[in-house]
């Protein structure tokens, strides 16, 4: 098997919500719970914030956050900080952007990768996001940034209809016909909170399924993001993750670790997945 990467991202790859603990949307599966946990300069200190941020070893960051009214992270409202990042450090950025538009070309130009959550099944869209948008929505994100030479890696939430996994197979079906380099595969977390909270997790053997047809179909890199369950649920699912033949894994426990340099060649890298 080729290299396994080990992704660690923490304080040198932390992740930056743009929009505080604000989000216009009240998912299922999010609740806005996981923008708490983010740094979260506002506008005007975002440059200052990432210019520390090299000085003292950082790599890179997430520009991340909540959805304002246009379904947007509003990337635009930092566009000068942004510039301003990229001319005076060598910090690596990740975005996340919710349904941009061809006037946000020319700023994504400036990040380093877009990661752009991807659902294939208008009703799960509908379930979950409660957003009047399509599959074809997406679509049209996913072809304007590839025909402007702008990265995506799509990142497929498995089990995210309420735990339910069956759209997340035509999704990868439709995502191997694009220019991709990377595909991240998460995992539903049940989170206290969240309208999914007393939902069963994703079985660890259902789960595998999808990685492991992924894996069959996808040329580019795969990797298994941030998101999955804790506990005895990440290290049987890690391991079948290894053993399915993927590229990437993020923060896996350090007993899969030492497991893996037993059987694969592993690097470990200190930035988001997608880098």
């Amino acid at each position: 098997m080729k290299k396994l990467k080990i992704y660690i991202p923490g304080i040198k790859f932390p992740s930056i919500s743009l929009t505080g603990n604000a989000c216009a949307l009240n998912c299922a599966h999010c609740g806005r719970h996981y923008l708490e946990g983010m740094r979260k300069p506002v506008r005007g200190e975002l440059l200052n914030y990432c210019l520390d941020l090299e000085r003292s070893g950082g790599v890179g960051c997430l520009l991340s956050g909540g959805m304002d009214g246009r379904l947007k992270v509003p990337l635009d409202f930092y566009a000068q900080e942004i510039r301003e990042i990229k001319h005076r450090t060598s910090l690596k950025l990740n975005a996340h952007v919710g349904f941009v538009d061809e006037n946000d070309l020319e700023l994504l130009k400036w990040v380093d990768v877009v990661s752009l959550d991807f659902v294939g099944d208008d009703e799960v869209i509908k379930r979950v996001y409660k957003i009047d948008k399509t599959v074809e929505d997406y679509l049209k994100v996913l072809d304007m940034l590839t025909k402007n030479d702008i990265r995506v890696a799509p990142h497929i939430t498995i089990g995210l209809d309420f735990g339910r996994i069956h759209w997340e197979f035509r999704a990868i079906d439709i995502l191997v016909e694009y220019p991709i380099d990377v595909l991240v595969l998460d995992v539903l977390i049940p989170t206290k909170g969240t309208e999914m909270e007393n939902v069963p997790k994703p079985s660890v053997e259902e789960s595998l399924k999808v990685v492991e047809y992924a894996r069959e179909l996808f040329d580019g890199e795969l990797s298994i993001g941030c998101m999955r369950p804790l506990g005895r649920w990440r290290l049987e699912f890690d391991r079948g993750a290894v053993l399915a033949g993927v590229d990437r894994l993020t923060n896996p426990p350090r007993r899969v670790i030492e497991w893996a340099k037993k059987i694969r060649d592993v690097e470990i890298i200190y930035e988001c997945c997608v880098m």
